[in-house]
């Protein structure tokens, strides 16, 4: 289990009497890329919610790098990159003031990584906006662009690909297989057909349920 960034075992999960999933176990290793599957409603947010740490209604175990997360929290979050349907940014600051905001939890983040960053999601000339002056497509592209910023070896991203058009989907997917080269690891769910030369491990929660895959 120490070789394995995230361990699931033993998972439960109900929403409105209904299971979303039972006795769901599974292991991310440095390096792998895993997306999460099912039809609407399987529990694929809520299952990244948990693994995030943002969602508490569950019974089971979860580990990050051996130790249960929840005695290493502290380490867990600072080691976690979580990206939600939600774009969280705030409102009244620009595009590159959120990631200034983002970048002080990092010193080694400059200015000039910052303008890179922006520049790849497409933000180049908006970086000064105010983001409630920008479209909800254009929010999520300010909170996408923390992919290019984070050192953080595990990625939690719940469809990261909404809006975002086919040039911008090819980059983020070479963004993406780049981290797991370098070690890091990924957890997604999309609707996209995923085009990343090399494997990616699939876990369906429609398939799953009561299992460890």
């Amino acid at each position: 289990m120490a070789d394995q960034l995230l361990t699931v075992q033993n998972l439960f999960c109900e929403r409105d009497d209904r299971i979303l999933f039972s006795r769901l176990g599974f292991a991310i290793a440095p390096g792998e890329i895993v997306q999460i599957e099912g039809q609407n409603g399987s529990g694929k947010t809520t299952l990244l919610r948990i693994l995030s740490g943002l969602s508490r209604n569950y019974e089971g175990d979860i580990f990050w790098r051996g130790e249960p997360v929840g005695e290493v929290r502290e380490e867990f979050c600072r080691n976690l990159l979580y990206f939600g349907h939600q774009a969280g940014v705030k409102a009244v600051l620009s595009p590159q003031e959120n990631l200034r905001w983002y970048a002080a939890l990092s010193p080694a983040i400059d200015a000039e990584a910052i303008d890179h960053a922006l520049e790849q999601v497409g933000l180049r000339g908006y970086e000064d906006v105010p983001c409630h002056s920008l479209s909800a497509g254009q929010n999520r592209r300010v909170s996408l662009a923390r992919l290019y910023l984070s050192r953080a070896p595990l990625w939690i991203l719940d469809e990261p690909f909404t809006a975002i058009d086919k040039k911008g989907v090819a980059a983020k997917e070479n963004l993406l297989l780049k981290h797991a080269q370098q070690g890091g690891s990924v957890i997604l769910t999309t609707h996209h057909e995923l085009g990343i030369r090399g494997p990616v491990r699939k876990i369906n929660l429609d398939q799953c349920a009561g299992t460890s895959v």
